[in-house]
């Protein structure tokens, strides 16, 4: 796996971290395989709360990695629907501290909520708000852990329904991969406007397969370059997708990586003075003919730079440019019909983030599958007090 011998893995104890990574399209066939199957069932709970109300706020919430879910979602989501239903994202370590801010009692409101334990002490207290605040309020949960306490809050509730995702989405290593990628597919299938076909579906999944058996080679490539600082930059919900790409680097190197993430427009306005002669900046490129126009200007822009900093393109198709300007390209799509969208690329491109953020971790001789053990971070979040909140 990543041209990682077993016994690599073993010694790096990486076992978890690589196995979740790789397993990744197999675990989105069985999801979607699911999800097929109950989609009509999911969809009439929705409509019957949309026809109740003359709109409807949808608020995509959890912690960290699980609140860049909603992040990434919220521009594909909000562009297809225009009509009356409001898509945020919205962090339940914001919504938990000051809760008036977000939540608002006489706006019916669907809570979001991703999480791959269910555990998280604001996750379930952002719920406990929005049921003391909200007076129309309703749930869906998108959970890897069926035991988790989100999921055994709202048995039996008709106002609420639970997404359980495959069972190998509940990542065992510290950082999270698979359970990533399957809640946004999930959170993409049961809101989308547009129609997310089987042969859609295989579209990915093929692309991500082929993905997961080529990467390997360019990202020991890019490893001979020994970079200090990392910088994520992509437009659009490519622009948020950085974030999650660049907490990989972050949580697998135990911090020894510098990495920051922005928009390629954004990047010009202070961000790009943390360039070095030992930074690597990572362009995810949009498909979108005017938007793409924006990130090859970013990316010339960068090229022109007399340093030592090396930049990675991910892009959908090989592009003449976009070769002669990048010291690495990666196409992604492995078909021959087009990617349609920059969320399905989206999927795509966070397989090389997770996969190089692995590799470098194993090179700083850092523990994949426990890169903080001292207990900086965790699994699940500890230290965090919940206060009585009275309206």
């Amino acid at each position: 796996m990543f041209n990682l011998t077993l016994e690599q893995i073993n010694e790096s104890n990486a076992i978890h971290t690589t196995t979740e990574i790789h397993q990744q399209p197999a675990v989105w066939q069985e999801l979607v395989t699911d999800l097929f199957e109950q989609q009509e069932s999911y969809k009439t709970f929705l409509d019957s709360i949309y026809i109740k109300h003359p709109t409807v706020r949808v608020i995509l919430t959890g912690a960290g990695t699980s609140a860049f879910v909603g992040d990434t979602l919220v521009p594909e989501l909000a562009r297809q629907n225009q009509q009356n239903i409001q898509f945020e994202s919205i962090p339940t370590t914001d919504i938990v501290s000051n809760p008036t801010a977000y939540l608002f009692k006489d706006t019916p409101t669907i809570l979001v909520s991703f999480a791959r334990s269910g555990n998280s002490p604001e996750s379930v207290a952002t719920v406990t708000l929005g049921q003391e605040i909200v007076t129309d309020f309703y749930q869906v949960v998108i959970t890897c852990n069926k035991d988790g306490q989100l999921a055994k809050n709202i048995q039996g509730d008709d106002k609420s329904i639970t997404l359980l995702m495959p069972e190998k989405a509940n990542d065992q290593s510290l950082a999270m991969t698979s359970s990533f990628t399957s809640m946004t597919i999930a959170a993409y299938m049961l809101f989308t406007e547009n129609v997310f076909t089987k042969d859609v579906a295989h579209q990915i999944i093929d692309s991500a397969e082929q993905l997961m058996g080529k990467i390997g080679a360019p990202i020991d490539e890019v490893l001979e370059f020994d970079f200090e600082r990392i910088v994520y930059l992509g437009s659009g919900l490519l622009a948020q997708l950085s974030h999650e790409a660049a907490l990989k680097m972050l949580e697998l190197s135990g911090g020894q990586v510098v990495a920051i993430h922005e928009s390629s427009l954004g990047f010009r306005h202070g961000p790009k003075s943390i360039l070095t002669d030992k930074s690597a900046v990572v362009l995810f490129m949009s498909q979108d003919p005017y938007t793409r126009k924006y990130d090859l200007d970013i990316l010339r822009e960068l090229a022109a730079v007399q340093s030592g900093m090396k930049i990675i393109v991910l892009t959908e198709t090989n592009d003449e440019e976009v070769e002669k300007l990048a010291d690495w390209v990666i196409s992604v799509n492995a078909g021959t019909e087009p990617i349609s969208n920059d969320f399905h690329l989206a999927l795509l491109y966070v397989v090389f983030a997770q996969a190089l953020a692995l590799k470098k971790s194993i090179q700083l001789g850092i523990t994949p599958d426990n890169p903080s053990p001292d207990g900086a971070i965790s699994r699940v979040v500890k230290g965090v007090t919940i206060y009585d909140y009275k309206e």
